[in-house]
């Protein structure tokens, strides 16, 4: 099935495996919020146990160095892309307010970045994430 929308995570290539999978859960968590679309319905297996809604739609994840992921910052700001940020200065905070304090002391073009989260139009998207691999 193809979607209309797009989901990319972008993690930074340099960091430590258990950072990429940190960030990654994060922004996943930031962009089931950029729409009520994003979510699917919750689960049930044959017993009749609930689970959690999961996205409806496949989420590419994707590695860039830092320049890829300023660039990629850049181009989904100037298209308007629901985005979910996670900066260096997040893993050494513990929680909500100290990370939203952290991303809000620094100027855009200035975030030290080592992830995003886009969510949008599919072509939006994939122009954002353009010359960018998929993590291997």
């Amino acid at each position: 099935m193809r979607f209309d929308t797009k989901i990319a995570v972008v993690v930074r290539a340099d960091l430590a495996d258990w950072q990429k999978l940190n960030v990654t859960a994060f922004l996943a968590s930031g962009i089931a919020h950029a729409s009520d679309e994003v979510m699917g319905e919750p689960y049930e297996d044959g017993s009749g146990n609930l689970y959690l809604a999961l996205a409806r739609e496949p989420v590419l994840c994707f590695a860039a160095d830092a320049d890829g992921l300023a660039a990629t910052h850049r181009r989904a700001l100037s298209r308007g892309l629901a985005t979910a940020v996670y900066t260096d200065e997040m893993f050494a905070t513990g929680n909500d307010a100290d990370n939203r304090a952290a991303v809000r002391a620094v100027e855009a073009d200035k975030l030290t970045l080592a992830g995003l989260g886009l969510y949008g139009p599919r072509n939006s998207v994939d122009r954002a994430v353009k010359g960018l691999k998929l993590h291997g």
